[in-house]
């Protein structure tokens, strides 16, 4: 329960009044000293609307079940380990050593169900300890987490992204390699292939492999199993697939097409001459949309492939800058140049309609750009590689509950479907909820036996975490 004091009718006339500069400004010179020590003070007491939202959905003991076969510590479970990561993870810390800046924090204690936080040698050795086993139970777990907020929403179509995304690491981590890395050239790296739902933003799988390998490397049997596991749940519902010009292929394109599934994925040029003498030639008449977009549309296939497809010839009037010196005066030279693009789909949209949702797959890397930047997603812990395995799966956890619990708050969506698929709510990122809500100071007390959780009066961030907790009748 939530109480906030009440304001007497002195008080609030003052508060209507024009406050003088007196009454506002103080000078403050001497340093205070310092004093250390042991009370029941948090730095994270907004973590009560994740202990919340774990409780709501049993989090703990699902979790537990993902290492019933594992258990080798007397003390702490695999499943406390990854349920502190998480935690750890929300907090906005990184490594793992960072655990020891606020091991006594007791709002971070009563979230975990603990008395004191495992060391980082403890939380080491059991990411080291742990199997493949345990990290598909927990992607298991996250996914039917996913599959439980797809089914309470009921949406009529869900729409799969897939794309790869590098981890980059300097040390010798197993299963590690060099490959394509644009970023850090050189660095051993792992390449996970993942799959976002572009309706909530939260991530459906992963396929763990080393980072020397093609995006459509044993991409086949893991879309054709995330495809499977939404059918499953929500059988009502249509699927549509979108993916980069990596994953064209005869073998792919095919399979989603006999699984009854909409997709778009982008031709690369590279692969096929006859892309480039199609366009420049007069074989094809150019039907413009707009001012800027025209497109032709045959059914073509490459010499190697069984069955022929729609192929969605694009063509995008741009402004090319004259490459010569600039001028002193304001009338830049501009020359008209196009941008060309291929899609190969079997939506039976309007082509200016399947551009728009083709090109909604961007939103996908700003799921990317939240998982490494806010959920350290690119970090690489420890030298094993189911150990490194299951980190990401915290990560993924992390991110997905925070969007969980924004869903909770707003059971409705905020927006309605479009042609680019953007995720149905405005979410906060979870930079943000760590700034705004997570990261405030409060004191547990228990007034005539009762546990309070005491904060600043602070009318913003009363607001936000009654928001939050409104959904699990714990406000008041």
């Amino acid at each position: 329960m939530v109480h906030s004091p009440k304001q007497t009718a002195s008080q609030k006339e003052t508060t209507r009044m024009k406050p003088t500069r007196s009454a506002i400004h103080r000078k403050f010179h001497s340093i205070p000293d310092l004093r250390f020590e042991d009370q029941a003070l948090t730095s994270f007491s907004g973590l009560v609307v994740f202990q919340a939202l774990f409780t709501r959905l049993d989090l703990k003991e699902r979790l537990r079940g993902c290492f019933r076969h594992l258990d080798l510590s007397p003390i702490f479970g695999h499943h406390i380990i990854v349920l502190a990561l998480v935690v750890h993870l929300l907090l906005g810390y990184r490594r793992l050593r960072e655990l020891r800046f606020y091991e006594d924090d007791p709002m971070v204690l009563r979230l975990l169900g603990l008395s004191r936080l495992p060391d980082v040698a403890t939380v080491s050795r059991a990411l080291s300890s742990a199997d493949a086993q345990s990290t598909d139970k927990t992607r298991a777990l996250f996914r039917a987490l996913v599959l439980d907020r797809l089914r309470l929403s009921a949406f009529s179509r869900i729409t799969l992204d897939f794309d790869g995304s590098v981890q980059s690491t300097r040390r010798a981590a197993e299963g590690t390699a060099v490959g394509f890395n644009k970023k850090r050239k050189g660095d051993r790296s792992y390449y996970p292939l993942f799959c976002t739902v572009a309706q909530t933003g939260q991530v459906l799988d992963f396929f763990h492999r080393s980072g020397n390998v093609h995006d459509s490397i044993g991409a086949r049997l893991f879309i054709l199993a995330c495809i499977r596991a939404v059918r499953e749940a929500l059988p009502g519902a249509r699927i549509e697939v979108r993916m980069d010009s990596a994953f064209f292929s005869d073998e792919i394109v095919t399979a989603l097409d006999e699984e009854g599934v909409d997709f778009t994925i982008s031709v690369p040029f590279e692969r096929f001459v006859e892309l480039k003498t199609m366009i420049e030639g007069a074989t094809f008449r150019w039907r413009r949309s707009g001012s800027e977009l025209a497109f032709f549309e045959p059914r073509w296939k490459p010499k190697s492939w069984k069955n022929r497809f729609r192929f969605l010839f694009v063509r995008h009037e741009v402004k090319v800058r004259d490459k010569e010196p600039i001028q002193l005066d304001l009338f830049i030279p501009a020359l008209a140049g196009f941008d060309f693009k291929v899609i190969v789909t079997n939506k039976r949209a309007r082509p200016k309609k399947i551009l728009a949702f083709h090109n909604g797959r961007g939103a996908q890397e700003a799921v990317f750009a939240e998982l490494k930047s806010q959920c350290q997603m690119d970090y690489v812990p420890v030298r094993t590689r189911v150990g490194n395995q299951l980190y990401l799966c915290s990560a993924i956890l992390a991110h997905n509950l925070a969007r969980e619990l924004q869903m909770q708050a707003e059971p409705l969506p905020h927006r309605n479907t479009t042609e680019k698929r953007p995720p149905r709510w405005i979410f906060e990122e979870i930079h943000t909820l760590r700034r705004n809500l997570l990261q405030r100071a409060a004191r547990l007390i228990r007034p005539q036996g009762r546990l309070t959780l005491v904060m600043s009066a602070n009318n913003a961030v009363r607001d936000k975490l009654l928001h939050y907790l409104r959904p699990f009748d714990l406000a008041a």
